[in-house]
């Protein structure tokens, strides 16, 4: 219990003041943005389950979740999501034109989705009409626009597609400043996976899949980016035996449906998505090393370098043996919690 108020205090020292929100499920703790590819991999359903546990902690004001990847499952499984926990007025933003569409051989969101029980779906979704969910740029628009200055927590941990967008967008009815104003004034950090650190040679997926917007981000983003490399995900696996025997809370449970369909069980998966949601929330205590800062970059085939420089805006994290059982104990306990409204 000690650990879990020290963690409150930190985390909540670490990012944020007081946050407040349109949104009408919690009007505390720490502003996010949720900026993911749901539906490629399975990390992406784990890190929203931590934010769901956030919010219920009074940690984290969820303001809106946003998906880059462009297929009708990515949206509808968010939705399903949203409503089971407990959270279904969180505002969805969608993609369009954008770099990856649906992949039915390993979508979990799909399979999810389509899961019945009886000749039914047993998860209740909340939007009748999908096609009513506003693009992400002005979903953006909307919540930064409501947001006190230098607060908001943008969590980026698919393409950089919506976020690069969000820099070119125009003065609207939301505010009369450019996109890059808009963020310049009411973005604390971006907690970003991508890129590799430490292998100049590697060519990360998530920057791979939207070269140029990456490219546009590290370049052109006015506030810190916290990057949580390749290989920090890659060294602290997310263990299959906590999803099946810590789950039981509940039956049938989405993430456990969605787990159980992207591979063969059991499988450890990696858990690069959701050490940028830890940083964001909890920081860097007992979790993680934070670079010097400087400034990643990455060239035209996705090969990221980064280089220190006092004067940079962007740090990455990396782990020692140590960290890697922290984090994985603690990702471990925040997964296996029910939810409150369960």
């Amino acid at each position: 219990m000690k650990h879990y108020y020290l963690l409150l205090f930190a985390g909540i020292l670490f990012l944020t003041g007081c946050g407040s929100s349109s949104n009408q499920q919690n009007l505390s703790g720490i502003p996010i943005i949720f900026e993911t590819d749901m539906g490629n991999d399975i990390d992406d359903a784990l890190a929203l389950d931590m934010l769901y546990k956030y919010t219920d902690m009074g940690l984290v004001n969820l303001l809106g979740i946003s998906t880059n990847k462009e297929s009708p499952y990515s949206i509808e499984f968010l939705d399903l999501m949203n409503t089971w926990y407990g959270y279904p007025n969180i505002p969805l933003g969608k993609i369009t034109n954008g770099a990856d569409c649906e992949n039915d051989a390993i979508n979990y969101a799909k399979a999810t989705c389509l899961y019945e029980e009886n000749g039914k779906s047993p998860f209740k979704r909340t939007h009748k009409n999908y096609e009513k969910i506003p693009e992400s740029p002005i979903l953006y628009r909307e919540l930064l626009a409501n947001q006190p200055d230098n607060s908001v927590v943008v969590v980026s941990v698919g393409f950089s597609s919506n976020i690069a967008r969000l820099l070119d967008t125009e003065p609207d009815q939301f505010s009369p400043l450019s996109g890059k104003e808009l963020v310049a004034q009411k973005v604390k950090l971006l907690s970003m996976m991508a890129g590799h650190a430490a292998d100049t040679t590697f060519r990360e997926y998530n920057v791979v899949k939207d070269i140029p917007a990456a490219q546009k981000i590290f370049n052109e983003w006015p506030t810190p980016i916290v990057i949580s490399p390749f290989e920090v995900g890659i060294a602290i696996l997310f263990p299959a035996t906590a999803i099946e025997n810590n789950l039981d809370y509940a039956s049938p449970h989405p993430l456990k449906i969605a787990y159980e369909s992207y591979l063969d069980m059991p499988y450890d998966r990696p858990t690069w998505d959701l050490t940028s949601v830890l940083y964001a929330v909890e920081g860097a205590e007992n979790y993680f090393d934070v670079s010097e800062w400087g400034w990643m970059v990455s060239d035209e085939y996705a090969h990221t370098r980064f280089y220190p420089d006092e004067n940079g805006k962007h740090a990455y994290l990396s782990v020692n043996e140590e960290q890697i059982r922290n984090v994985k104990n603690r990702f471990v306990e925040l997964i296996s919690m029910k939810p409150k409204k369960k």
